[in-house]
């Protein structure tokens, strides 16, 4: 009898623990992004090898030396190891757009036309004899090249403005370094013009909440910058 009562007790001791246990959630402890804390970016503008410093206002003057482009050069916080891969590679994006467009205005040439089964001038049927020209307009490469960004990238034709990746279509990327660079077209015609340099750089870019995991608490961080550029 006395063991049946010790037995009911131990299991009614056991019931009350389970129901009166206090709930355990699991949380997420992450370390901070960045070694030195605050994530932060520095970049700087190098033409012909040299460093242009800001003027008083804060922008920076190109006098055009025959060199058809600048450099933009990054400098970037580095990420703690829980947001690098294993083998220490960090995940960081970098995002270079602008406001300069390069649109072919004046551009034509002509090219020699030949026939599949045309004469040669040779007998080893090396050197083909042209039986006219063709010249190429502006409407031409205008349907072979869309405007071309100064930072390198160009819109498709058929460029789809609502997909999911059409982010990834605009501007040019440096992904997984602390030191992204970038060159920058230039040429005579930009004389007297002024460049806007649109600079993103994402802190961890496998964290903060996306479409496909709206519920990630990885932390996530993004900085901008925006760099002006006036030719001379």
């Amino acid at each position: 009898m006395k063991e049946s009562i010790k037995t009911i007790l131990l299991f009614l001791g056991l019931i009350l623990s389970l129901i009166f246990a206090p709930s355990c959630t699991k949380q997420s402890i992450h370390q901070d992004l960045c070694t030195t804390g605050d994530c932060e970016t520095q970049f700087i503008v190098v033409y012909k090898n040299q460093e242009i410093y800001p003027n008083v206002n804060g922008h920076y003057e190109i006098e055009f030396d025959g060199l058809e482009y600048f450099q933009i050069k990054g400098q970037t916080s580095e990420l703690n190891p829980e947001y690098c891969n294993v083998d220490g590679i960090p995940f960081i994006t970098t995002k270079f757009d602008s406001d300069y467009w390069v649109v072919f205005n004046n551009i034509y040439f002509t090219t020699p036309m030949y026939s599949f089964l045309g004469w040669f001038n040779d007998n080893g049927l090396n050197n083909p004899i042209p039986i006219g020209q063709y010249t190429y307009t502006m409407n031409d490469l205008i349907d072979i090249h869309p405007p071309l960004n100064v930072v390198g990238y160009q819109i498709p034709k058929h460029f789809c403005t609502d997909c999911p990746y059409a982010p990834t279509i605009i501007g040019t990327y440096s992904k997984y370094n602390y030191h992204p660079t970038q060159n920058i077209l230039l040429d005579d015609e930009m004389v007297g013009d002024t460049i806007n340099i649109f600079i993103e750089t994402v802190f961890n870019t496998e964290g903060g909440p996306t479409i496909y995991d709206p519920n990630n608490d990885n932390p996530q961080s993004i900085v901008k910058k925006e760099i002006k550029v006036i030719v001379i």
